[in-house]
């Protein structure tokens, strides 16, 4: 059993990657975090004469998830030490690898559907943030673009006890996910939903909202990304209006959201378009007088507020 006290985390890396590179799973022991509080990974602490490095459990969390691995359940084998266990995760079991037509890639039965990011504490926190930023409670009219099946929905309504008083309409061109949120707010008559491409949502006459949320749609290949926002604040955005975008800065994969942002042609996480599209929205809303900030991890979230008099 492989066993580490006070090797340098990068010799850790070393031997753990390795590890896996030969076999599914990866077992070593290491200081039990518990035994110290309020220490810094890589703090020196000394146990009975004898010198080790410290780090918590969010340390080798992060180092499970740089390896593309899920880490399960330590076992307590003794006072000091406990036993981690790395597992590989399953590279080729990801909705981003799948060749589905692009209508049912996202779709009811798809993997897509088994994600549920309002279950992700730092997405669903970093999002509540954003609904608090753009006051929820003054927007009257809210559209979502890239609805799903309606779980931006779901937390507003969790959250804000007024959700029957204000009007929604959730646009997706999936037409099973779109099936699947009208069942789920069968009961609420203040809220639509539309199977509808984007590109065409002049076909609708919706007119202007409030508040418009889009949570990693608008930078779907099909779109043209900048065409695209700027014609949606222009034609559907109040001039008092709010805006709450979301840019994807992770991948689903085996069961774990690893974070991150996959661009095409490369191996690793590579946040140039990312970055490009984020600053290109910011730039644009705030010379449209609107106050901007960028938040989250997974997501990159843009909410943008309307500072006009």
């Amino acid at each position: 059993m492989i066993r580490f006290t006070s090797e340098s985390m990068f010799e850790i890396i070393q031997i753990v990657k390795k590890n896996l590179e030969k076999e599914k799973t990866c077992q070593f022991e290491v200081l039990n975090p518990d035994l110290f509080k309020s220490k810094y990974a890589g703090e020196i602490v000394i146990i009975d004469k004898k010198e080790y490095l410290y780090r918590g459990y969010k340390a080798w969390q992060d180092l499970a998830q740089k390896l593309f691995s899920r880490m399960l359940t330590p076992i307590k084998v003794s006072e000091v030490y406990v036993r981690l266990e790395f597992e590989k995760l399953d590279l080729t079991d990801s909705f981003h690898n799948k060749n589905s037509e692009k209508e049912e890639k996202y779709g009811v039965g798809s993997t897509f559907f088994e994600i549920n990011k309002n279950e992700e504490p730092e997405v669903l926190l970093s999002y509540f943030e954003a609904l608090q930023n753009v006051k929820i409670e003054k927007r009257k009219r809210i559209l979502n673009l890239g609805v799903n099946t309606g779980e931006e929905f779901e937390i507003i309504e969790s959250i804000y006890d007024k959700f029957p008083e204000h009007e929604f309409v959730g646009i997706d061109y999936c037409e099973s996910a779109i099936a699947f949120a009208k069942d789920k707010f069968k009961e609420k008559t203040n809220v639509k939903f539309y199977a509808q491409d984007i590109n065409c949502l002049d076909e609708l006459a919706l007119g202007k909202f409030d508040l418009i949320i889009s949570i990693g749609t608008l930078q779907s290949s099909n779109l043209d990304f900048n065409k695209t926002f700027m014609d949606i604040v222009q034609n559907y955005l109040n001039n008092d209006g709010s805006m709450i975008l979301g840019f994807p800065n992770c991948r689903w994969i085996d069961g774990e959201i690893i974070y991150g942002a996959k661009a095409p042609n490369y191996s690793f996480s590579e946040m140039s378009i990312l970055y490009k599209d984020a600053f290109f929205c910011k730039k644009y809303l705030q010379q449209k007088k609107f106050r901007v900030t960028l938040t989250g991890k997974y997501y990159i979230f843009l909410t943008a507020t309307s500072i006009r008099k």
